[in-house]
């Protein structure tokens, strides 16, 4: 294999494999899986002009081309995305896969060899039962299990492939499998299990071997109380898991190793555990060597043989939770003998580990929180108000550590995690703790970065990082809208953050889990709730098209940045159910069903106008998918009833003699031009209305949720970019930059940070500021016509109060980058077009301004068209 240093000087090169987005990923259910490559070529006008594909499971054969391992023959066509079409794939198989392209000079080149591993593929190939141990939901320590086996030959391979209800961590001989947490991910439990693949081969061992699991509540088991009711979704139940060990000999022979009745189970020194509050855990309670094959386990009990939790287990094929980045404390302060304050210096989403020694039954109580009174002790005010506790002994966020007394001791949750940025440690007997006994971790789905903002305004920066963080930190698995008061997969908050989240990182594993999550959650009438998934609550409050939009908006999303129609073509009879609900009940076009424009500034736009906006933006995707994927009559239908929308709130809200919506507040007027219900011809019109109405509010935001998706594109897409900036760029109440002028980083969920409600420090929902970054001022936009940044459109704005400007963001096709530099009247303009693809600049001509070469002659005064390269520019 080519080192990434030899990779480098070649061009021409196919890299970057992967398999359903996860590189040489194991037990996948795909059927069908997608394949995906880049064209490594650095020369001007790089470009695939054809690709082949071999596939086998000899990795040898496909290295060397053998041509009864053509997948796919040789195709005039550069495209990267291809859906596997050969004959069925076969459980439990290693696929070796390699593409070979020709390159602009018709020059062929092989890429290094890539692997993907079937799982089950179907559940009927599970063997193993679900097994549990005989408690109650109301039991509070999690449950221990183990069983001793035998391998008798010598062992070639062996996968771990495990499904719970619940949450688990896997041993083997004593080691934990994997370092991912919180496994596997939250689902509707009773419709849509998920498993997990491991590779478990150097864990096992000729003879003798352990199995250990340890079993979480996660949200299957919600013993805290909360006004989501959790606690009575219609699928709890103690936690269970199902297990099949996969061993294969060196003499070619299989053996599984399954869950039965020859298990055994015992209670852990996890005395309590809540994704939602804590986990509290004693360790004079603990069993040394539970998970080993010493272990003597006559004393503890028998399982129990569990029904299936629901009749779709599927592999969980995304990027998993993982303990991503380690957090030493910032500050440190003592209050007395038993009460320590750790500062992390930032707000994150995860746990804290504490090392510690202390006397045996020595109660230490760890507090999380994101600010403190003045004393210095924690403040949970401003996250604890929906949390309704009937038993005092589940602090929220707050673990309990009891000390065995042996030795020194370190403690880490295994299946809770918090948002925080301080931690408070207190105890029932004098304690001593420095400055390193506590570390924090920022846990999240450890999805790969896309995207580089950096600016001349150090507030903008600081801006786009606190975004990041937020986004991260609301990312489990599912979008979430804060990691601490609720964690609930909330739907407004996430489709407006979702091009935030595309542009900065390779999100699509995540979102296309989570959309299958929506089909779970949808009534046969097409109804969704607004927080998903659910245990029942969210069909009576807070949905509606202004919220639940996600169902439309992030298939499209994942369209425009990945050019892949798979997640419009699992979701489209799911849009269209959701859409003829919406017309049955609103057949005059115009609904009123929604939240609206959640936590203004000060000025209110009717909710009517906002939910019929996303409504219209909704028909309008889903006419643009069934034109797409050849459904003429379902194309023509829609488009019809989206001119039918469009026509109906423009003939209610727009002033055609003073160019307005409604009371001309900025989220009407923004939200007309950025969603396309301004007729054309007035266009320039309601433009000039808005940023008027934004220079009369001393270019400060006056918006909510839905008015901070469009205030910033509405007007930096229409001419105004300088005032959209003005206002991003603000530093005083409210604005983005008077959080971070306050400490923020991460995004908080008020512009009031006095609110006494609706204040959490870490809130993504008004993250459209981080996707803006990249259009409002890099001008780095996805063609829908040729998605994916097959084709790119750049439209930048040279904003005159920023320097220098830089950005980059790692589409399917490579690096796209795009960056400024102010020189006196003139800026120093760079784009780097990636392999493979074109792009389309278009600079603003109502500025008069013009692109030169750099030989200093202008090139054109319209729109220029480039092919891959670096290219620089003089515009002036």
């Amino acid at each position: 294999m080519l080192s990434t240093y030899a990779i480098a000087q070649v061009n021409g090169l196919p890299v970057a494999l992967k398999c359903e987005y996860l590189v040489n990923p194991v037990g996948i259910d795909a059927s069908a899986p997608r394949l995906t490559w880049q064209l490594h070529d650095t020369r001007p006008g790089a470009l695939q002009q054809a690709y082949t594909i071999y596939l086998g499971t000899d990795s040898l054969k496909v290295k060397a081309g053998d041509n009864d391992l053509v997948m796919i023959d040789k195709i005039a066509d550069n495209k990267n995305l291809i859906t596997y079409s050969g004959k069925s794939l076969t459980p439990f198989t290693r696929y070796f896969w390699r593409v070979d392209v020709w390159d602009k000079e018709n020059k062929r080149s092989s890429s290094a060899i890539a692997s993907f591993e079937t799982g089950m593929l179907n559940s009927k190939n599970w063997q193993g039962n679900w097994i549990s141990d005989n408690h109650d939901i109301h039991t509070k320590p999690a449950p221990y299990f183990r069983k001793i086996f035998e391998a008798g030959k010598r062992i070639k391979s062996a996968r771990a492939y495990i499904a719970a209800a619940g949450l688990y961590e896997l041993y083997i001989n004593g080691q934990k499998t994997g370092n991912h947490r919180l496994d596997p991910m939250y689902t509707r439990f009773d419709r849509r299990n998920l498993y997990v693949s491991y590779d478990v081969t150097r864990q096992i061992q000729q003879g003798k071997n352990a199995i250990g699991v340890l079993l979480g509540n996660g949200w299957y088991n919600h013993q805290s109380s909360s006004i989501w009711n959790f606690d009575k979704a219609p699928w709890r139940n103690r936690p269970a898991f199902c297990l099949d060990l996969r061993v294969t000999y060196e003499d070619g022979s299989v053996e599984t190793i399954v869950t039965d009745r020859g298990w055994k189970t015992s209670l852990s020194p996890v005395i309590f555990n809540s994704i939602y509050t804590a986990e509290h855990y004693d360790a004079r309670l603990e069993q040394p060597g539970w998970n080993t094959i010493n272990y003597d386990d006559s004393s503890w009990d028998k399982v129990i043989l569990r029904s299936v939790p629901s009749n779709n287990i599927v592999a969980q094929s995304l990027h998993p939770i993982r303990n991503v980045q380690e957090i030493a404390a910032v500050t440190f302060q003592k209050f007395n003998d038993t009460a320590y304050q750790f500062n992390l210096g930032r707000n994150v989403s995860g746990v804290s580990r504490i090392t510690i020694k202390g006397d045996s039954g020595t109660v230490v109580r760890i507090k999380h929180g994101e600010r403190l009174y003045p004393n210095g002790r924690i403040d949970q005010s401003n996250i604890d108000h929906h949390y309704h506790p009937v038993v005092t002994d589940d602090p929220f966020q707050t673990d309990i550590f009891i000390l065995s007394g042996k030795s020194q001791e370190t403690f880490m949750p295994k299946f809770n995690y918090k948002g925080f940025q301080y931690v408070e440690v207190s105890a029932n007997k004098p304690i001593v703790l420095n400055q390193s006994s506590l570390t924090g971790y920022f846990m999240h789905s450890d999805v790969p970065a896309a995207g580089r903002v950096t600016t001349s305004n150090p507030v903008i920066d600081k801006i786009w990082t606190a975004t990041n963080n937020s986004y991260l930190s609301n990312l489990f698995g599912y979008p979430t809208d804060c990691p601490q008061r609720e964690k609930n997969g909330w739907t407004g908050d996430a489709h407006i953050a979702s091009e935030t989240g595309l542009y900065n990182f390779d999100g699509i594993t995540i979102y296309e889990k989570w959309l299958a999550d929506h089909r779970d959650e949808q009534q046969p009438n097409g109804v969704l709730p607004s927080i998903i998934p659910t245990g029942g609550w969210g069909y009576e409050w807070g949905n509606g098209p202004d919220w639940t939009s996600t169902i439309a908006i992030i298939p499209w999303n994942l369209y425009l940045f990945y050019g892949d129609s798979k997640p419009l073509t699992d979701n489209y009879n799911n849009i269209k159910r959701y859409v003829d609900h919406i017309n049955e009940l609103y057949p005059g076009g115009l609904t009123d069903w929604g939240l609206g424009d959640w936590v203004p500034v000060k000025s209110k736009s009717p909710v009517e106008f906002t939910s019929s906006a996303y409504y219209y933006v909704d028909v309008t995707i889903l006419a643009k998918a069934a034109d797409l994927l050849g459904k003429p009559a379902d194309a023509a239908k829609y488009h019809q009833l989206a001119n039918k929308i469009k026509d109906a709130i423009n003939a209610k809200y727009l002033n055609n003699a003073t160019a307005t919506y409604g009371t001309g507040t900025q989220t009407e007027l923004s939200v007309a031009l950025y969603w396309g219900l301004v007729p054309q011809y007035l266009k320039a019109r309601v433009a000039a209305r808005l940023a008027a109405r934004v220079i009369a509010d001393n270019y400060h935001l006056d918006v909510g949720l839905l008015g901070t998706k469009s205030i910033l594109n509405a007007l930096s897409e229409n001419g105004y970019a300088d005032i959209a900036f003005k206002i991003a760029a603000q530093e005083d109440y409210p604005s983005w930059g008077w959080w971070i002028k306050n400490g923020a980083t991460t995004l908080y969920e008020n512009w009031n940070i006095q609110s006494k409600y609706d204040i959490s420090l870490n809130h993504i929902m008004f993250g459209e500021v981080g996707a803006w970054l990249y259009k409002g001022i890099g001008g780095i936009f996805p063609d829908e016509k040729r998605p994916g940044f097959e084709h790119i459109h750049l439209r930048p704005n040279f904003v005159k109060e920023l320097q220098h400007y830089a950005s980059s963001h790692e589409g399917p096709r490579g690096r796209i980058t795009s960056t400024w530099l102010r020189k006196g009247n003139q800026i120093s303009y760079t784009v780097i077009i990636p392999a493979n693809s074109t792009a389309t600049i278009y600079i603003n001509p109502l500025n008069g301004q013009h692109i030169y070469g750099e030989d200093k002659r202008v090139i054109k005064n319209g729109p220029l068209e480039l092919v891959a390269g670096t290219y620089n520019f003089e515009v002036r």
